[in-house]
């Protein structure tokens, strides 16, 4: 249920900004019941349709991360962009807290993946190292494109690329070996910077946080790294070693998961959007989104008037 809670909060991360809370409320509700409870039942209940393919996906990579990308992906289009968006530019609001977030994060994700052994064994430790090396990697992945395209690498990239590296791992944490999980995070960094930068920007749709960029992108890479480095040896849930190793069937059967899931979450969450807007109006005033969503939905302020940031 803690990963069921925050797949939908991943998907705020693409709608920041416009997006009414009554209707968000709404919205989480349907999707958890259409999209999320469904898709974990498959791939993890007894009998489960993708699990039965024989996909593995150790501690969310469909169920969490490309469900909740592609869904971000569709619903900022339908919903538009932000006002000015392209105009304006969108900056850090504190990357001290930004940091810290990171920081939290990353340390909660040995409970995420680790976890996801069930218990506190050496597949639990596995998991957990091979999550720690992926993020680093990708961590210092990212800083290296930044200071090859831009001359500086930033906290704020830094962050970034550990986050997605913690993506990537997440299906393969307890499959793959650990010397795989420097391969996989130092690729995903690359592959999420070309989308989050070139992608998004052709097709200009306004994913505010870049859930699609960091998640659904880096849970696709993900996935389809389990396929290619998993060994059984490490997890006998595993039917077959990854395509590295000489065996295609696991690398087919990602490659269909994947796809399974990204027609799951794009059909429901489109039909979910296009029915909530024939019932209710889900998007704010643009009055409302000039004076910003923490006071025309919320009355509340991030710095009260005595700090003098609201002045």
């Amino acid at each position: 249920m803690m990963f069921a809670i925050i797949t939908p909060a991943l998907i705020c991360g693409s709608l920041a900004g416009r997006m009414k809370f009554s209707a968000l409320f709404i919205f989480v509700i349907l999707w958890s019941f259409i999209v999320y409870y469904p898709l974990a039942h498959m791939v993890w209940g007894d009998g489960g349709f993708i699990r039965e393919l024989g996909s593995i996906d150790f501690a969310g990579g469909n169920v969490v991360h490309i469900s909740s990308g592609i869904s971000g992906l569709v619903a900022c289009i339908l919903l538009g962009k932000r006002r000015e968006y392209g105009v304006v530019s969108y900056r850090p609001h504190n990357i001290p807290f930004v940091i810290l977030g990171a920081a939290l994060l990353w340390f909660g994700w040995f409970g995420f993946n680790g976890g996801s052994a069930l218990a506190a064994d050496g597949l639990a430790i596995h998991a957990i190292l091979t999550t720690n090396t992926s993020a680093a990697s990708a961590l210092l992945s990212w800083m290296l494109i930044e200071k090859i395209l831009h001359g500086k690498p930033t906290v704020l990239g830094a962050a970034t690329g550990a986050v997605v590296g913690l993506v990537a791992i997440t299906p393969g944490a307890g499959f793959v070996p650990i010397w795989a999980s420097i391969i996989i995070g130092a690729l995903v960094s690359p592959i999420c910077y070309i989308t989050m930068t070139k992608i998004k920007a052709i097709f200009g749709y306004d994913d505010a946080l870049d859930a699609f960029g960091c998640h659904g992108i880096g849970g696709i890479w993900g996935g389809i790294a389990t396929g290619i480095f998993t060994q059984k040896s490490i997890n006998g849930a595993a039917r077959w070693d990854g395509l590295i190793f000489g065996q295609t069937e696991l690398f087919v059967a990602q490659v269909l998961s994947i796809i399974i899931t990204i027609v799951l979450a794009a059909i429901a969450t489109f039909v979910i959007i296009v029915v909530m807007k024939q019932f209710m109006s889900i998007r704010v005033t643009k009055e409302q989104e000039a004076h910003g969503l923490d006071i025309a939905e919320h009355s509340e302020m991030a710095y009260p008037s005595f700090t003098g940031f609201d002045s």
